[in-house]
């Protein structure tokens, strides 16, 4: 689409290990448009992250990337590092899991906020200053001139959060990865910094990537969803139509997994049996056979690929759940 600005086309994602080659991520395809906020889902293990690491070349030195990441009429995978550089931390931000330890502990909030400030704007340390408290007004945090001077083990884990957020947006960015941003957070602050990114995202018009493994959070804040699996995208739907009609078992097993308001309270949740395969060790034919209630022979034979089931609605499976 012509509002679209980042394209993942064809992406894979190997590192080596031990001298041997492991395929991280087989084959993710995903487009996010201009202020539009998308949802990449699945348990730990499926790609989510890799993914969106691949984006900013952070992959580190075991890492490699190939295929299509379209963002300024630039594939990001074959530009320099000096190119990647100007973008990353400006142009796209990626706000980390676990607030805590993304912080450097021996450096003050000010200093670590000021650095990232003055690598993408030329400006005073005066000018850079204001900026760093205006930032942290933005997110919500009082005194924030004083905070500026605090270690980040004098901060809580949502004072953290807020400031890992801070430091996100000191670039201005387009687009905004928010990698598990309320992970280890209690559910009050969790609801207080979801509730601010979206407040963001509405005021400074940016394009949000949600990583998360909890559909509820997945169902209130964003527009569409990727459902990974093993390294896969294996459905892919308007928020609202995924959770109405979900049509891959491995996403009906999540949604199934889930608490509902309505339920008895003694009642037990539906769990997916077995675990996500090792990137080293996937079964033959599609991935999420072992652990699929509705597996064949023909599903042991080849891994299915994403196709149209609906109205904007795509799922990689043999046998999808069609109700449109």
């Amino acid at each position: 689409m012509s509002n679209e600005i980042l394209t993942v086309s064809d992406l894979k994602v190997d590192f080596v290990k031990d001298g041997k080659l492991i395929n991280a991520i087989l084959k993710v395809d995903f487009s996010l448009r201009e202020k539009e906020v998308i949802g990449l889902v699945g348990e730990s293990g499926c790609g989510k992250s890799v993914s969106c690491m691949a984006i900013l070349g952070i992959l580190g030195e075991t890492g490699r990337a190939d295929g299509s990441i379209m963002f300024e009429n630039k594939n990001l995978l074959k530009i320099s590092e000096p190119e990647i550089r100007k973008i990353r931390g400006k142009k796209i931000s990626m706000i980390f899991q676990d607030p805590v330890a993304s912080l450097n502990p021996v450096k003050k909030i000010g200093s670590q906020l000021l650095e990232i400030i003055q690598t993408h704007s030329k400006c005073t340390k005066k000018e850079a200053i204001d900026k760093a408290v205006s930032l942290l007004e933005q997110v919500g945090i009082a005194n924030p001139l004083l905070r500026l001077k605090d270690y980040p083990h004098l901060l809580s884990g949502g004072l953290c959060q807020r400031v890992m957020i801070a430091m996100a947006l000191a670039g201005d960015p387009d687009i905004l990865i928010a990698d598990e941003p309320t992970t280890a957070l209690d559910v009050t602050v969790q609801a207080q910094i979801l509730n601010l990114l979206r407040k963001l995202n509405k005021e400074r018009g940016m394009a949000t990537i949600l990583i998360t493994h909890d559909l509820g959070v997945v169902a209130e804040n964003v527009e569409r969803v990727y459902v990974l699996y093993a390294g896969l995208v294996v459905e892919e739907a308007p928020v609202k139509v995924l959770f109405k009609n979900p049509a891959h078992p491995y996403t009906a097993g999540l949604m199934k997994s889930l608490p509902k308001m309505t339920d008895e309270t003694d009642k037990p949740l539906i769990p997916i049996e077995g675990v996500v395969p090792s990137p080293s060790n996937r079964p033959k034919g599609c991935c999420f056979q072992p652990r699929c209630p509705k597996s064949t022979e023909e599903c042991l034979k080849s891994q299915p690929v994403l196709k149209q089931v609906g109205t904007d609605h795509k799922a990689a499976c043999f046998y999808p759940e069609i109700q449109e």
